[in-house]
């Protein structure tokens, strides 16, 4: 990291973009206004908009996507609030990279000059590296903004958390980077795509805009004599582009007729779609999510191993990545078809959630109350509960539900694969307690 400090502290400011620098970086915004698809956190009603009218801001975590614009915003926020911007990269910064940079912002601070410390994917440092943050954050060294792939909650200490503001950014939605394509158009001209391949190239961004000017630039560069189509644009970029119309009809298509093999049990099918999909180009994480909500939803109980499974092989795609890792989203997809199903879980959450709302604020019986107080014992919390591990078969049979409600039956378990014995097992419950109180 160059020093910044030799003889005096002016305020940084970004460095004149040349003429011949990428496209992404000759469109980025100059000031938090142009930032594009944001406006949920750059808005005059957003956290970042509200500290720079305010002229202050808090040490935060920008967590989103690639290609949203974390970095983008981090520099425009230190030039919107007058601070000195100082970077640093939790891939190529260590711990000597990190004390320079203290030691600049307390020396710009001796100058009555405040320094907003950004830290590009800042999950990437250790637990110790992040607790040299602290000292520095506390006492308002730098004003901390780390930005992140990854999930905060997982990836960064709560001590640091506690001391900063998460703040959500979000993938690039269609109109977004639509319009970012249309600010490359105004800069260098009409992209040579028909329309159907415009829409195309959007879609194969999935929400990330970097790679989606890249592809742009890459576009220019080449000098095409005549516009692309959906199926020339792929083989031009050499990457599969899914002929998606502007709605994204195809992707909605394709994942509704996967999730519908895999619940009819078609493991063929399935695996004909989930293909179709991962050489269009679809982000794999997206379908190793939907792998996820098809083990709950259409197998659940059936089968309790799906879950497991799907999650597996989400952790084996983030550990091998692309194409190695794909293999593990087939063997789920495999996996999930093949197994027994039920929509039982399913049905008892939804009707659960509903009669829950529907009953408000209702008191469970007393007898299942603790009681940490003495108040709260001399007012019954607590008395005649039983406890089951005493009850003869470890079961009291006792009511839980709240008097003013009748007992109900949310989960119907079916009569296939590992439900089947949860049907047993419930039946022989019921037995117990319809004895209970015929006693």
């Amino acid at each position: 990291m160059a020093d910044l400090f030799a003889d005096e502290l002016p305020p940084s400011r970004p460095e004149p973009v040349r003429e011949d620098a990428p496209l992404a970086d000759r469109l980025r915004p100059a000031n938090l206004g142009e930032v594009i698809g944001q406006d949920h956190l750059t808005g005059p009603e957003g956290a970042i908009g509200r500290m720079v009218a305010a002229g202050r801001l808090s040490s935060m975590i920008l967590w989103g996507p690639p290609g949203t614009g974390k970095t983008t915003i981090a520099r425009l926020l230190a030039d919107s609030v007058g601070m000195r911007f100082e970077s640093v990269s939790a891939v190529f910064s260590g711990v000597a990279d990190l004390k320079k940079a203290f030691a600049a912002a307390d020396k710009a601070a001796d100058a009555g000059q405040r320094t907003l410390l950004f830290v590009d994917e800042i999950h990437r440092f250790n637990r110790a590296q992040q607790d040299g943050f602290l000292p520095f954050v506390e006492r308002g060294t730098v004003t901390l903004v780390g930005a992140t792939t990854e999930n905060p909650s997982f990836a960064l200490n709560a001590a640091l958390l506690s001391r900063a503001q998460v703040l959500i950014l979000q993938r690039l939605d269609r109109e977004a980077l639509g319009q970012l394509l249309t600010r490359a158009e105004e800069l260098e001209g009409p992209l040579p795509l028909t329309g159907p391949a415009r829409d195309a190239l959007v879609a194969s961004a999935d929400g990330d805009g970097r790679f989606l000017l890249n592809q742009a630039e890459t576009l220019y560069n080449a000098r095409l004599d005549a516009p692309l189509d959906p199926a020339a644009l792929g083989a031009f970029l050499q990457r599969r582009v899914a002929v998606y119309d502007k709605d994204r009809e195809g992707h909605y298509n394709l994942i509704s007729a996967l999730h519908k093999a895999v619940r009819g049990s078609d493991v063929q099918a399935s695996l004909y779609y989930l293909a179709r999909m991962l050489t269009a180009g679809e982000e794999p994480r997206f379908l190793a999510r939907r792998l996820v909500r098809m083990a709950v939803e259409d197998i659940g109980m059936a089968d309790p191993q799906a879950l497991v499974q799907c999650m597996a092989a989400k952790d084996a795609y983030e550990f091998l990545g692309s194409p190695e890792g794909e293999l593990a989203l087939v063997q789920s997809c495999i996996y999930l078809a093949t197994a027994p199903k039920s929509n039982a879980a399913y049905k008892a959450m939804k009707a659960s959630f509903r009669n829950a709302k529907e009953t408000g604020s209702l008191m469970p019986p007393q007898n299942i109350l603790n009681a940490p107080t003495k108040l709260m014992k001399e007012i019954g919390y607590g008395v005649g509960y039983t406890y089951d591990h005493n009850a003869e078969e470890g079961f009291s049979g006792d009511d839980y539900w709240p008097e003013e409600m009748d007992a109900q039956t949310y989960y119907e378990p079916v009569d296939r694969g590992f439900e089947r014995e949860v049907k047993k097992r419930l039946d022989y419950w019921d037995k117990l307690r319809r004895d209970r109180k015929a006693v």
